[in-house]
């Protein structure tokens, strides 16, 4: 039995389907009644996961795969907005090219998930990597679509935005203009992609105007289960809460003058209501070599994870505030 496809609690999502089987989907259980339900950004959120989508990076930074992932609202609301009840989005697969696959029926790839899931589970569905696929990713951003609905009405301030800071040896901050980085890192990945070659990745996510008291220690502080929901996301290697790593190499005296950077926005498990800044790192893609040049494959899969990384922000935020609604009589 595969267990833990369930996240949150109070507000509670369940992700099912496969990478090449019918469809994918979610369904959300705790989302209030009379939440205004906004079609048109679901399809939206959809878009900016899709390959060839996210900043122009058409035909070069990431797999041809094309799925229009139109999603069905099945259950949970009516005349526009939120009925209370279990809300239920599926997408369906029609792009599917299993036969790109067959090879690792029998040789798993390189650090990929595939033995693994085969050693666990014994029958699997290797097509796409079944469900140990980034298609899975689908589920997470719908379901985040309807959190940030949830948080656009409780307080529209709210801000959740991510930034790809770096990809192989490019870092951002090495150029002076972002559109500069854009175009290095999409010539490293067109190279890439024609070599059979992949690259990690860094993320950066921002989450403004929160309220102050979002977390509850001491088993789910807010960064604890933020640095869960970001690290669940598949080929994430590594995580930072603001200034990270680094801080720990300052002195106390130094490390408690300065900004909220070295805080990263939460204290004692609890949003202080300033900024909070993560930096989440990507492997590079498993599939390489003859594999990638065969199949439809991202050569770094950072690029399509801002989608998916906001979307877990937001169901994490979304969870918190109905829990901190409850801390007090």
């Amino acid at each position: 039995m595969m267990a833990a496809n369930s996240f949150g609690n109070r507000f509670v999502i369940h992700s099912f389907g496969e990478s090449h089987g019918l469809g994918l989907g979610v369904v959300i259980d705790g989302c209030p009644a009379g939440i205004e339900f906004d079609l048109d950004f679901l399809r939206s959120e959809l878009v900016r996961r899709r390959p060839g989508v996210w900043a122009q990076d058409v035909d070069v930074a990431v797999s041809q795969r094309q799925e229009s992932d139109s999603p069905e609202v099945i259950s949970g609301v009516y005349g526009g907005k939120t009925l209370g009840t279990p809300i239920c989005i599926l997408v369906r697969n029609l792009d599917q090219r299993s036969g790109d696959y067959d090879a690792i029926e029998k040789q798993a790839r390189a650090g990929h998930a595939d033995d693994m899931w085969k050693e666990k589970f014994k029958h699997v569905d290797h097509r796409g990597g079944g469900r140990s696929s980034g298609r899975e990713t689908v589920a997470r951003v719908m379901a985040g679509a309807v959190a940030k609905m949830l948080l656009k009405e409780v307080n529209p301030k709210i801000e959740i935005s991510g930034l790809l800071s770096s990809v192989g040896p490019l870092q951002e901050s090495q150029f002076t203009k972002y559109e500069e980085f854009q175009v290095a890192y999409r010539n490293l990945l067109k190279q890439a992609q024609a070599q059979g070659e992949s690259h990690g990745g860094i993320v950066t996510i921002c989450l403004r105007n929160l309220p102050i008291g979002l977390g509850q220690p001491v088993f789910h502080k807010l960064k604890s289960d933020l640095a869960g929901a970001m690290l669940s996301v598949g080929a994430t290697i590594g995580f930072e809460f603001g200034d990270g790593f680094a801080a720990a190499k300052k002195p106390g005296t130094e490390f408690h003058r300065a900004t909220n950077s070295v805080y990263g926005g939460i204290r004692g498990g609890i949003s202080t209501g300033e900024e909070i800044t993560m930096n989440i790192a990507f492997k590079p893609t498993s599939s390489i070599l003859n594999i990638a040049k065969m199949g439809r494959h991202d050569p770094c899969v950072a690029i399509r994870a801002i989608p998916v990384l906001e979307s877990m922000a937001a169901l994490v935020i979304a969870d918190h505030w109905l829990w901190s609604k409850t801390d007090l009589l």
